[in-house]
């Protein structure tokens, strides 16, 4: 078999670049959070609206 060779380009990552990533997932995130949890609520009323 062939041998591979490997390399890896390790370029400089700043505070920055890692803060704003963060800052978009962790809005992504909490905006799944409550568009699920007003999902929910919608849901368990019409339950209790059409089970109830």
């Amino acid at each position: 078999m062939a041998e591979h060779k490997i390399t890896y380009e390790f370029v400089e990552v700043k505070a920055g670049d890692i803060l704003a990533e963060r800052q978009s997932e962790w809005h992504g995130f909490t905006s799944f959070v409550t568009w699920s949890t007003g999902a929910i609520a919608v849901i368990l009323l019409l339950l209790l609206i059409f089970l109830g």
